[in-house]
């Protein structure tokens, strides 16, 4: 018996553990190089760890809904214990997709095999079936002649045989979904039930709800508001936006001047960028500011790097290539991680007002809000503005009232005399 280790991989900055959200393999099956075995969960995303070598899963050391630590034993797999030469998933696949990383961000769905298109369907080999794939055909009622495989050598594969099962669910699902759907009809006319849908909070999301839970009872948040005319970066924006697309690559969007304004008010305003360590305040002198982007499992907050260093082209290249990440599920733990200050935009989705909780370990955030036309008072006349509410919810442990109002004075000023970013004030 020789054993290879599965062990907790490096998380990131700022993670330092995880929860097993689910075993994809069982003791005693075999597995192949680069087979995923085991899903974990942080506060920030989920994670695929792959078989490091092939063999057969000997033993598991933690559980579901177990929390570990980086670096911890999750299992073992002998990998003596196949003795023909295994055919490793990166070998089928690579018809069709380049190998993934060991450890690699997933969407937070059910998985669900697909046969590769490239790859030959042949009749199986039944002569080395693992025991699990015999299980399944004898608990669907299966014989090997119904079922097609994509394994090079012919040998038949649970994956195979799954797939061949949710073909039949799949095709038998409109029927099955009409049928609910007429029981349920008669549910609601015949009795004073009401419909409803229960699904259990996912790991993740509990996690999430924890550490924010977490910041407000540990931190003394205070939320201070203020208002920005939007008609100087709007009409900047409208006047050169197809020039500055065509020679960037990217489009102009308001997000790169809050950051550009970000930056300068950190600047003026180093206490914001600091955060409490113990009976220690660490202030930071660079900025790398999360910027929160939706993705299908939540929201997720990538970091764009050394800020200040970046010009209007640069963020916004960082912001559109992260908002393609988030939305493909591809966002890394190392670009979610660190960040010294958090900009979130619920404009997008039409929020006129909000106060944004903390991201521990940092001491403010920013909150953006819709753009709306209200009347406003300028020099003694009523005109239309195109109006934003801003806000900002800071810890009060660290940062005062005056400083928190001069921060958000110093946003409004920048964005209200964009010029100040070409003219580097």
């Amino acid at each position: 018996m020789s054993l290879v280790e599965i062990k907790v991989p490096a998380l990131g900055e700022s993670v330092s553990e995880a929860i097993i959200a689910k075993w994809l393999k069982k003791v005693g099956e075999a597995v192949v190089v680069d087979e995923v075995l085991v899903e974990l969960e942080t506060d920030k995303v989920t994670l695929e760890i792959t078989a490091p070598s092939s063999g057969v899963l000997s033993n598991i050391h933690t559980a579901k809904g177990e929390i570990v630590k980086i670096g911890a034993l999750l299992g073992n797999i002998d990998s003596k214990a196949i003795t023909q030469p295994a055919i490793t998933v990166a070998a089928v696949q690579s018809a069709t997709a380049p190998v993934e990383p060991a450890v690699r961000i997933v969407k937070e769905e059910v998985f669900v095999p697909q046969k590769t298109s490239n790859v030959s369907l042949i009749i199986p080999n039944t002569e080395h079936m693992p025991p699990s794939v015999r299980k399944q055909l004898g608990d669907n009622k299966l014989t090997t002649g119904s079922i097609l495989t994509s394994s090079l050598d012919g040998r038949l594969s649970k994956a195979d045989s799954l797939n061949h099962v949710q073909s039949e669910n799949q095709a038998k699902a409109p029927a099955a979904a009409s049928e609910q759907s007429s029981n349920k009809i008669v549910s609601k006319n015949t009795s004073d039930d009401r419909l409803e849908t229960r699904v259990p909070l996912s790991r993740l999301r509990l996690r999430i709800a924890e550490r924010l839970k977490s910041a407000q009872n540990t931190a003394a948040i205070l939320t201070t508001f203020n208002e920005i005319d939007m008609m100087a970066v709007k009409q900047l924006r409208d006047r050169y936006k197809d020039v500055f697309e065509k020679k960037n690559g990217v489009k102009l969007g308001f997000m790169s001047f809050f950051v550009k304004a970000c930056v300068q008010a950190l600047k003026e305003i180093p206490m914001v960028n600091s955060r409490i360590e113990g009976d220690e305040i660490v202030t930071n002198n660079y900025c790398d500011i999360g910027v929160a982007v939706s993705a299908p499992s939540g929201l997720m907050v990538p970091i764009i790097r050394d800020a200040e260093l970046l010009d209007l082209a640069g963020i916004e290249a960082a912001v559109s290539a992260y908002g393609k990440k988030a939305k493909d599920g591809k966002l890394t733990m190392e670009e979610m991680s660190g960040g010294t200050f958090t900009i979130s935009n619920g404009g997008v989705f039409g929020s006129l007002f909000s106060t944004p909780i903390i991201n521990p370990p940092q001491s403010a955030i920013l909150g953006m809000h819709k753009i709306q036309d209200r009347p406003m008072a300028i020099n003694g006349h009523v005109e239309i503005r195109p109006m934003m509410y801003v806000a900002l919810s800071y810890d009060h442990r660290l940062i005062d009232g005056r400083e928190a109002v001069t921060f958000l004075a110093t946003i409004k000023d920048c964005m209200e005399n964009p010029g100040r970013f070409l003219l580097d004030l």
